[in-house]
């Protein structure tokens, strides 16, 4: 069997690119946008925009110019607005896209490199190891144990061996081995770019907050259009006239919708994804944005994510003699040459020479050719001797690997390197007398090294297939933990985040690498996979910190228990191996510089960085998000309630009608417009990191937001008829005019009193606050401008009165900051 090294130089880059130009890029067909008038329908779909265009109806019919002129604006303006954040969520996700795009590694110019797998041409030479997507179809033109998972292109669920020949389908992934294939179809033309242009037409469903928030939507359209009917029979039956009875009708509709919900939902996710990017958070599922703020458990791996994932061999053991690699090198030391040469046999890793380029391969593989070749011996000098006729590749399930190499004189050595304990039942396999067949004991040397928090392989060899393998040595490699790990995992139980241990390192390795970093590691929180398998951490899951030695089966059993118990769980992974958990969990991350593409395909999101704080900044931005959608809820839904408690109320109070349907819309368009979107942008207040997320499950006017939004509105009403009541006999547009400014400014001001926290010179975050102060001059102009007066039929205000009403209106606002200071100090 013919080892899968490159015999062939490749394409030049000259002529890569003139192919790329020639035949496109290797990108599969995207869907079409919608046209303009696809998306200005959909936004028009919307129950709330609806109920406005029936208004609009209604107030047309009965010749009202100026409210139908309103109510026509409003309709636009939030049509406008909607589209626009729509476009900007596409440009946004596709920016995302664009950030994570698959990567491959190709023979050009006779050299190994990482190239986006958008520039595969036809005729490039591809490298394949276990856990790559097919970035292209290739014909395998050298092949090593490979099987493929073809489950996404086939649908079956085993994985299936390809050989010397055949052809392996783009957007299928390596499971096992290793492979060469040169590129035949790309783009359009390969297998998933044919399945990919049947399914360009598939829209995407909205995601569960906005169907929750639609379902909201609805209940409001209802519940309004109920109270509607209902106080327009009322009316009629008191003795008004048919027009006065549907005005006052049309009038509470447009007051109790905030119509610009859907707009700020969509600035909201959209601001979110555009954020986590910028902190190297890449989203590839938009809903993932609002369930990261959920997160109660973060299962994390170990290697490059608490730790540096910068591995170097530190220590060799070898016939009970311990050697450090930082001292000088022993050249004339049998031992040493014995373990050093098997390290770099049996390695599937490529070191360039110097200046050429960056290694290529397992970032612990490449850690053992650095350490031999410090002492001299290289992969070059040995190649020269031994030429590689078989191997069998490492698999999790096995936990080692094997390599058989040949000189030119006939001699074979076989080769194994893996976890010290699957080596030690190879050992046992040949000589079951261990240890007494070991003549020192390795098993204790082992130990030792895993206490110390080295990760340890164990190597052993033979000449011989009819001969038991002898132990050549121990290898203990080094990956310090992060310098912030530890900051990390504080800040996450700070927030209420469960910070658990997952790898399949030794327990004693795990344990220190926990402890140094802040995981519980007492030893009943320390679990290996084998107790997973057996169920035995269902029971107590809460009580385990650590889970040592586990298979990708396990690692799924470990999420889902979690689950059963209602957590909502952010797994962290790079490997093949992670695929299954990354998966089953609420949110799956995968590393996007050392992780492999498999895990980024099953991932919801992606570390550009690899750096575990990352997540804890995109489980910030999720509360943030969710905290400034049911901020704007609350300012939202209590204006609108105001507004229909004033118009309920005015008529037992003696006044007239207090408010038109422009005078509602024209308050609606100042405080839901701008001001709303500009809820969407919020920063985040610190308090959300200093405890536990509310459950998803609940609905989003929990957590006392419905009894909020009652009592904010009561107080919104009260202030806004008062002026009424004091104008009372004055007229009818007095009575309006001054409920009117009365009402948009109380309004105004609540949203100042909503706002998030902020650094007081943090110019970057003022965007709520100047939408209030444009809004605010809207509103003065309302009663100032004489053409405006006259479509709104206000009355002009002196500057004076103008300005007791606004002190009148921020009643309101300072009675909420005032409860809310209350209610922070009661939670410290």
């Amino acid at each position: 069997m013919s080892p899968p090294t490159v015999t062939t130089p490749g394409l030049t880059e000259e002529e890569a690119t003139r192919r790329l130009d020639e035949l496109g890029p290797n990108a599969v067909p995207q869907a079409p946008p919608p046209g303009v008038l696809k998306r200005v329908l959909v936004q028009l779909r919307d129950p709330m925009i609806l109920l406005l265009c029936g208004a609009l109806t209604v107030v047309v019919l009965i010749g009202d110019r100026s409210d139908s002129l309103i109510i026509a604006a409003v309709v636009v303006l939030n049509t406008t607005i909607g589209v626009v954040q729509e476009l900007r969520a596409e440009h946004a996700i596709a920016a995302l896209h664009r950030l994570a795009a698959p990567r491959a590694r190709v023979v050009r110019d006779g050299q190994v490199r990482e190239v986006d797998a958008a520039a595969l041409v036809v005729g490039d030479v591809v490298r394949l190891d276990a856990g790559d997507v097919v970035p292209a179809d290739l014909v395998l033109r050298e092949a090593v144990a490979v099987e493929v998972d073809e489950a996404a292109m086939t649908g079956e669920s085993v994985p299936v061996t390809r050989r010397l020949g055949e052809e392996v389908l783009a957007g299928t992934v390596v499971t096992r081995g290793r492979a060469v294939g040169e590129v035949a179809r790309t783009g359009a033309d390969s297998g998933l770019g044919r399945i990919a242009a049947l399914i360009a037409g598939t829209e995407k469903r909205p995601t569960p907050l906005q169907r929750r928030l639609n379902r909201l939507s609805r209940e409001l359209v209802v519940g309004t259009t109920v109270l509607c009917v209902a106080v327009a029979v009322l009316s009629l039956v008191r003795g008004g006239g048919l027009v006065e009875s549907v005005i006052l009708a049309v009038s509470l509709a447009v007051a109790a919708i905030p119509e610009s919900l859907p707009a700020v939902v969509s600035v909201a996710l959209a601001l979110g994804a555009h954020r986590m990017a910028r902190h190297s958070a890449l989203v590839r599922w938009l809903p993932a944005v609002e369930t990261l703020g959920s997160v109660t458990v973060l299962a994390s791996d170990k290697t490059g994510t608490l730790t540096e994932g910068r591995m170097t061999a530190q220590v060799l053991w070898a016939e009970g003699t311990t050697r450090r690699l930082d001292g000088p090198p022993e050249d004339a030391d049998p031992r040493w040459q014995r373990l050093l040469r098997d390290l770099v046999l049996c390695n599937d890793a490529v070191l360039p020479a110097e200046g050429t380029g960056p290694p290529v391969g397992d970032p612990l593989e490449v850690a053992l050719l650095v350490a031999a070749s410090q002492d001299g011996v290289t992969g070059a000098d040995l190649r020269r001797r031994w030429t590689r006729v078989a191997e069998t590749p490492f698999s999790s399930e096995r936990q080692w690997m094997s390599t058989t190499d040949q000189d030119g004189a006939g001699a074979r050595l076989e080769v194994v390197k893996g976890a010290p304990e699957a080596v030690w039942r190879l050992l046992a396999e040949g000589a079951p007398g261990l240890p007494e067949v070991v003549a020192y004991d390795g098993r204790a040397a082992a130990e030792r090294l895993a206490a110390n928090g080295f990760r340890v392989l164990a190597v052993a060899d033979r000449d011989d297939p009819r001969s038991p393998y002898a132990l050549a040595g121990l290898v203990g490699v080094a990956d310090p933990p992060r310098p912030g790990a530890r900051e990390v995992v504080t800040a996450c139980a700070d927030a209420g985040i469960r910070v658990i241990l997952v790898t399949g390192d030794h327990p004693a390795t795990a344990r220190a690498v926990a402890g140094a970093v802040g995981i519980a590691t007492a030893d009943d929180g320390v679990v290996d996979g084998a107790a997973v398998e057996r169920g035995e951490h269902v029971d107590r899951v809460a009580e385990i910190g650590v889970y040592a030695r586990t298979r990708p089966e396990q690692k799924v059993d470990i999420v889902a228990a979690w689950q059963a118990r209602g957590d909502v769980v952010a797994m962290t992974g790079d490997g093949v191996n992670d695929a299954p958990a990354l998966r089953r969990a609420d949110i799956g991350v995968a590393m996007g510089d050392r992780g492999t593409e498999v895990a980024r395909q099953a991932a919801d999101l992606v570390l550009a960085d690899d750096e575990l704080r990352t997540v804890v900044r995109a489980v910030a931005e999720g509360r943030r998000i969710y905290a400034n959608i049911r901020a704007f809820l609350r300012y939202g839904l209590s204006g609108g309630l105001a507004e229909v408690l004033v118009i309920l109320v005015a008529p037992f109070l003696g006044l007239p009608l207090p408010l038109t349907p422009a005078q509602i819309l024209w308050i609606n368009m100042l405080t839901h417009g701008v001001p709303g979107v500009a809820f969407g942008g919020e920063p985040l207040d610190p308090v959300l990191m200093r405890r536990p997320s509310p459950s998803p499950e609940r609905s989003v006017l929990g957590l006392g937001l419905a009894r909020q939004v009652g009592w904010t509105a009561l107080l919104i009403a009260v202030v806004s008829l008062g002026p009424g009541l004091a104008v009372a006999g004055a007229g009818t547009a007095s009575v309006q005019t001054a409920v009117f400014f009365t009402l948009g400014c109380a309004q105004l001001a609540l949203a100042l009193a909503l706002r998030a926290p902020r650094d007081g010179a943090d110019l970057a975050h003022r965007g709520l606050e100047a939408a209030v102060l444009a809004s605010l001059a809207g509103q003065v102009l309302a009663v100032t401008w004489g053409p405006l007066r006259t479509v709104l039929g206000t009355d002009a205000l002196p500057w004076s009165t103008q300005a007791t009403l606004l002190a009148v209106a921020v009643v309101p606002a300072a009675v909420t900051v005032v409860v809310r200071q209350v209610a922070a100090r009661r939670r410290d």
